[in-house]
């Protein structure tokens, strides 16, 4: 999972929160599986790890600082791309306002330890993967978004919510 957690942020995106809310404890059945789950983000691993303890979950994150990883998996942009109206996100060309996306990469180790890029999904494409949504998905309200500034207004890092 791309997580949107640039360098020097003081907290993670609060809509990559939502997803991570949800990544705890799914790791044990997909090693079962021979499947393996994990976080990446360009913040420093440091910066990473207290945002991590911050929110209470114990899934696999890895830092991107150091490489490119990011910007080849089209969810980092630099700040020129973004100046320039010129950032590919989600198999198109559009303006972006951030320097970091959302997004999913799905990879393949064969037997000889050769590793494919196998599948990749982005914005709204994502939605499938955040169990509350399939939730709010089933009750008569649904998602109740439409009347918001944008669909995912609502949603906060679950230890900042007002009761």
């Amino acid at each position: 999972y791309h997580f949107m957690l640039g360098p020097g942020w003081k907290e993670g995106c609060p809509s990559c929160s939502f997803w991570a809310d949800t990544f705890n404890g799914i790791g044990i059945h997909l090693q079962h599986r021979d499947v393996a789950m994990l976080a990446i983000s360009r913040a420093p691993v440091d910066e990473l790890l207290a945002f991590r303890k911050r929110m209470g979950w114990s899934f696999k994150w890895l830092s991107s600082f150091a490489n490119e990883f990011n910007h080849d998996y089209g969810v980092s942009f630099t700040e020129e791309q973004i100046k320039r109206g010129d950032v590919e996100y989600n198999y198109g060309q559009t303006s972006f306002s951030h320097t970091e996306a959302p997004g999913i990469s799905v990879f393949h180790r064969d037997s000889d330890g050769a590793i494919f890029h196998t599948y990749s999904c982005y914005a709204r494409g994502i939605d499938m993967m955040n169990a509350a949504y399939q939730y709010l998905d089933l009750v008569p309200k649904g998602r109740d978004e439409d009347a918001l500034p944008w669909p995912q207004a609502w949603v906060r890092c679950h230890d900042s919510y007002e009761d």
